[in-house]
């Protein structure tokens, strides 16, 4: 699978442009703000439905527009596919594939699989448990619809046993029985999120102890830790344990809503002792494993978007993770880089087809 054309009208900061890619890699060379990271963006688009930065879709309308297109022409087998996502001011945002549109979005997602390395991927770091679930999230539900729909269930129980705690809290009675009936919801979705993140975290790991040790040329040992409730016994059983503390705080305590990650670098959290460098290898290296287990579990390789993803590492580093994406165990990569030297020099050795843009704000030349 790989992406032939990209044609974008009014988004972000392009007006209009249409771009022929390589079908192995493609490198976008410019200043910081000349809009690289957008192409990626809009790729990401056309696999996801949204953007990739969690915004408001009108909010990448290019200023003093009202509308914006992605046009994608992809090569499938010996297939092509058409891909256009429409969003205009006030109106619901239109998907299409091949000219039909689609009806409910979810129908899109999977079919064609990105795989995203971003600066802002230290959040999983730095931020909350949250965006450590949402990663989690988003590569299961790439490749296995019914955990989506375990999600939406488990949150929507979730929030009516949250409701029901405060209303009894606040003086409505206590209702056992109630309160049962939504265990009995949070058991049954919540055993199965718990049983898909065991096993997806069972594969990914060694993959991603793999990657790290090859780009890092074995100089530091890590690990991946998965935090649950539910190690410890069954969901019903903890949620009922848990009576107490749920009434004095209001809202349910236990669950795999408060799953969580630790990232380790030797016996320690990367976010304490880790450089900069060992932190970018680290993601790095967790998406890498991510690509690989998309490309087993559904028999097709992910395009690959590498947004700056050579700032803050060694030349090393750099040279090892070009010598894998060149490689054939990946399909079509794209690269932005605001060091244009750097680009060519990594690329003297690489014999896969590839194409270097210039980017300077909005206008792209091909070098």
């Amino acid at each position: 699978m790989h992406l032939d054309r990209l044609t974008l009208t009014n988004f972000k900061n392009y007006e209009s442009v249409k771009i022929q890619l390589s079908s192995a890699i493609n490198c976008f060379t410019g200043n910081n703000g000349s809009g690289k990271t957008n192409l990626l963006e809009a790729v990401y688009y056309l696999s996801f439905c949204k953007s990739c930065f969690n915004i408001l879709d009108h909010q990448n309308i290019r200023i003093g527009e009202n509308y914006f297109i992605i046009d994608g022409d992809f090569s499938m087998n010996d297939d092509e596919e058409r891909i256009i996502c429409a969003v205009q001011e006030g109106r619901q945002k239109k998907f299409s594939r091949n000219k039909k549109e689609y009806q409910r979005l979810s129908d899109h997602i999977g079919f064609m699989p990105v795989v995203m390395s971003t600066p802002s991927d230290t959040q999983l770091v730095y931020a909350g448990s949250d965006e450590r679930r949402r990663f989690i999230n988003t590569l299961i539900s790439t490749h296995d619809r019914g955990y989506l729909q375990n999600m939406v269930d488990y949150n929507r129980a979730l929030e009516q046993r949250n409701k029901l705690l405060k209303d009894m809290v606040r003086g409505g009675g206590w209702d056992e029985l109630s309160l049962e009936i939504w265990d009995e919801a949070l058991h049954k979705y919540g055993q199965r999120i718990f049983e898909a993140r065991k096993d997806l975290l069972t594969a990914l790991i060694p993959v991603f102890q793999s990657y790290y040790s090859y780009i890092s040329g074995d100089k530091e040992k890590v690990s991946l830790a998965y935090r649950s409730n539910l190690h410890e016994g069954e969901l019903k059983d903890l949620l009922q344990q848990a009576r107490h503390a749920d009434r004095a705080a209001q809202h349910t305590t236990v669950g795999i809503h408060r799953d969580d990650l630790v990232f380790l670098i030797g016996d320690r959290n990367i976010k304490k002792t880790a450089s900069q460098g060992q932190q970018k290898t680290y993601l790095v290296s967790l998406k890498f494993a991510q690509f690989e287990l998309i490309r087993k579990t559904m028999n097709k390789k992910p395009l690959l978007l590498l947004d700056d993803v050579f700032d803050k590492l060694d030349s090393t580093r750099v040279e090892r993770i070009i010598g894998l994406v060149s490689g054939d165990s990946f399909g079509q990569i794209f690269i932005t880089d605001a060091n244009k030297v750097r680009i060519d020099k990594v690329l003297e050795n690489v014999t896969s087809d590839y194409k270097i843009f210039g980017v300077d704000n909005g206008t792209l030349t091909s070098k």
